[in-house]
C-alpha cells in the first residue's frame, strides 16, 4: 500500500520540492512531480539553478523522448499515469493525483494558503476513507529542512 505523507505549512512549495528532490536523488530514488504546467515550468527552471555545486537530472515528461524519460531519475508532469517510475510521487497540485496508488510513496506538499489547505484536507479525507495510513509533517517550525 502506498505510504502517504503530508508536508503542511510550506512557505515556498517549489523551493521545498527542490530540497525533497535533491534528498531523494542523493539516495538513488526516482521521483515524479505532478503539478499544473506553470508550476512545472518554474520547477524545471529552479532545478537548473537550485544548487551551483549539484546537478539533478530531470525532464518535463511532455518534452522528452521515451528513452530519455525512462533513464531520467526526476520527471515533472501533469499526468502521473504516463510515467514509467513508481517510487516517489510528489504532488504540488490541489487535485488528487491520478493513479497515486501505483507509487510506493506519495508526498503531498501543502502551503499555508487557505485554498491549498482546503484542497489538502479533501485529499487527506479521500486517502483516510480508503484506509491509507497518513503521516503529517508541519513545516512551519522547520522551513529550512527537508
Amino acid at each position: 500500500m502506498t505510504e502517504i505523507a503530508f508536508h503542511f505549512n510550506v512557505s515556498d512549495k517549489l523551493a521545498y520540492s527542490c530540497r525533497l528532490i535533491r534528498k531523494a536523488y542523493a539516495f538513488g530514488v526516482k521521483v515524479l512531480v505532478t503539478a499544473e504546467t506553470p508550476d512545472l515550468v518554474m520547477l524545471d527552471e529552479l532545478l537548473w539553478t537550485f544548487s551551483a555545486a549539484e546537478f539533478i537530472p530531470h525532464a518535463l515528461l511532455n518534452r522528452e523522448n521515451s528513452l530519455a524519460v525512462a533513464q531520467t531519475p526526476v520527471l515533472l508532469t501533469q499526468a502521473p499515469d504516463a510515467c514509467p517510475h513508481h517510487q516517489v510521487l510528489v504532488n504540488l497540485s490541489q487535485g488528487l493525483p491520478a493513479t497515486f496508488e501505483r507509487f510506493e510513496r506519495l508526498i503531498e506538499v501543502v502551503s499555508s494558503e487557505k485554498e491549498d489547505r482546503l484542497a489538502a484536507r479533501a485529499r487527506w479525507k479521500h486517502y483516510a476513507d480508503r484506509g491509507y495510513v497518513l503521516e503529517r509533517h508541519d513545516r512551519s517550525a522547520a522551513q529550512g529542512a527537508a
